[in-house]
């Protein structure tokens, strides 16, 4: 799944690591959330569960797939993905990294195992 939006290069202010996990990103590849249309539905496969989204814009989305958190689905807003730390790539979902979400019911954000697959399943018109 490729994205649109121009990839991201290293920026010379921001430490090698900080810098590899950017790269790494666009190479691994992911999809950037403003780049897909309303009512798009993504099945996110990670190490532990498999997820399936429905966007709706904004980073508001349904989401359902884990027992606990989302056996039914329930609307959250999608913040974007990390690389198991506090640095999270905003709006975006990347295969290598970690699904951050915020759900209604919990104080703190949601946070995935690794993201090993991320497919945009068609429309049914």
């Amino acid at each position: 799944m490729g994205s649109l939006t121009q990839p991201l290069f290293p920026h010379p202010n921001l430490s090698d690591q900080v810098n590899h996990n950017i790269v790494q990103s666009e190479i691994e590849g992911g999809v950037y959330l403003c780049d897909l249309p309303q009512e798009s539905t993504l099945e996110v496969e990670t190490q532990n569960r498999s997820y399936t989204i429905v966007l709706f814009g904004s980073g508001a989305a349904l989401i359902s797939g884990h027992p606990q958190y989302c056996p039914e689905p329930v609307m959250v807003k999608i913040e974007g993905c990390n690389w198991g730390g506090s640095m999270l790539k905003r709006a975006f979902l990347g295969r290598g990294m970690h699904l951050e979400f915020r759900h209604p019911e919990y104080e703190q954000p949601i946070i995935t195992s690794r993201i090993l697959e991320i497919r945009q399943r068609a429309r049914a018109d």
